[in-house]
């Protein structure tokens, strides 16, 4: 896919980054030169290579050069504690961490403990840079044979048993669901769109790094956002389309200044990692002239399962129809499907769907079962296939488009000599979609205020995941 863009659009901008624009021939040199570095550090076919980086150029460096390697991207969180940090390296086997210098210190905090990562590599050290400027940049043997069922990365997301769960996604997984997404968002040559994203997140990953190099078009990148440099962005770049949670559309919908920007670029917005308050999507589209479409998806699928279609109607609070090549039901507890405009678990099939849970064998058959992906979540399918989210089956928590299990928070709060026992929840929250919760009740003759909770828990959890809320509670509520 890399190398026939090359072939057909070398000298178009496919990274846009501050003052830099990489184009497709600088893109594969960099992979190459970045491959041929990370072969001296001893990387493999089938190795895991934990990559932990912003929205930067040597994100998608390190990851081509990776995938391209036959060895396996682990993606990782860039806000990880030291102790996260550590169960995600032990848990995916990663033998090398990538990251920046102002990671060093928490994985030098850590490195003793662990049982595989012995290597890291800092690509903005002064020896970085040249060490990939020595290395010898070749193509005769830089792509290694791949079969489709190859793993190519390993995206964590939070598990049931409070411990997260590394996702396997196959290079087959990848491309199908390349296929299945490009005629609906039809991407042109000539497009530029905004990396807002986390790449390190499924959703990121795919609609706004592979994508943009299957169409052969140009991504601006942005790792920190304000809504001035934003619309700045838009204005400078003249953007076509944004891929983004829904938190950023509705802020675009409130900032005071956008009238003052030109944004008659957008052509398409797409949004997706959690709902999108129906009754905004008209408004957004009014206000700025612009078609915006909301999927549906989780990391399972590498992630997308169903989206509105720009020659249809949207039905307000609809995620869409299934993508071409998925099969999405409704069924029962049995699994048994249900009538049309019946409430039950969403579960999926198709070749996007993951290999499984990495080392895990038993939440992989729970998940899957006779080929079909059992999401959790709770919905209905109307007469024309149209698909109606309307709860979780699993306690989840999706704030701002991340997953947090409860379970995981909690256990955290409880590690806490003061408190007895504590439960996290969701409360709905406009910008967010959701925030973090928590109940917690106090041992006998323990005083506690909310800010101890928060410190503690940010010492052991992504920010993401820390309560914006803590009540104390003389006895939990029955769930």
């Amino acid at each position: 896919m890399l190398e026939t863009s090359v072939r057909n659009y070398p000298d178009r901008p496919v990274l846009i980054s501050d003052q830099r624009r990489i184009t497709y021939a600088q893109l594969l040199n960099s992979v190459y030169e970045t491959q041929a570095t990370f072969k001296k550090l001893g990387v493999k076919k089938g190795d895991k290579v934990a990559l932990m980086l912003p929205n930067i150029p040597e994100f998608v460096f390190c990851y081509l050069a990776i995938v391209c390697s036959g060895a396996v991207a682990v993606l990782l969180n860039t806000s990880s504690t030291p102790s996260e940090l550590a169960y995600l390296l032990d848990n995916s086997d990663a033998t090398l961490l990538i990251t920046q210098g102002s990671h060093e210190k928490k994985y030098r905090g850590i490195e003793k403990g662990l049982s595989s990562c012995r290597s890291l590599y800092l690509t903005d050290h002064p020896g970085s840079a040249a060490e990939a400027a020595a290395a010898t940049v070749q193509n005769d043997d830089s792509f290694v044979q791949i079969h489709p069922d190859d793993p190519a990365e390993i995206i964590f997301t939070s598990g049931l048993t409070g411990k997260p769960l590394g996702a396997t996604l196959t290079h087959g997984n990848l491309c199908a669901q390349l296929n299945m997404i490009q005629p609906i968002f039809r991407r042109q040559p000539d497009d530029i769109g905004l990396c807002l994203i986390p790449l390190f997140h499924s959703f990121g990953a795919t609609v706004n790094m592979l994508n943009v190099i299957q169409a052969g078009c140009s991504t601006v990148m942005m790792d920190r956002l304000t809504m001035d440099s934003l619309f700045a962005a838009i204005e400078r770049e003249k953007i076509t389309y944004i891929c983004a949670v829904p938190r950023l559309y509705i802020g675009m919908v409130f900032f005071d200044k956008a009238p003052k920007y030109d944004v008659s670029s957008l052509r398409l917005c797409v949004t997706g990692g959690s709902a999108m308050p129906s009754e905004f999507i008209p408004v957004f589209e009014q206000k700025f002239g612009v078609r915006m479409l909301e999927g549906y998806g989780l990391t399972e699928a590498a992630p997308a399962c169903s989206f509105n279609r720009m020659e249809r109607d949207a039905k307000p609070g609809s995620i869409g129809l299934a993508l071409p090549g998925i099969d999405i039901r409704i069924v029962d507890e049995k699994g048994n499907d249900l009538p049309r405009n019946a409430t039950g678990e969403l579960i999926v099939r198709g070749e996007n769907v993951m290999k499984g849970y990495y080392k895990n064998e038993a939440a992989t058959a729970e998940v899957i079962r006779n080929g079909w992906l059992h999401t959790g979540d709770l919905g209905r399918m109307d007469e024309e296939g149209y698909i109606f989210l309307t709860g979780r089956k699993k306690r989840m928590i999706i704030t701002s488009g991340f997953n947090v299990y409860p379970q995981e928070v909690e256990d955290v709060i409880n590690l806490h000599p003061a408190v007895r026992t504590s439960r996290v929840s969701g409360k709905e929250d406009l910008m967010r979609g959701e925030i973090v919760r928590a109940e917690v009740a106090l041992k006998a003759g323990e005083k506690l205020d909310d800010k101890e909770i928060i410190r503690h828990c940010k010492v052991h959890l992504s920010p993401y995941k820390v309560p914006r809320e803590v009540a104390f509670v003389e006895k939990l509520a029955t769930p």
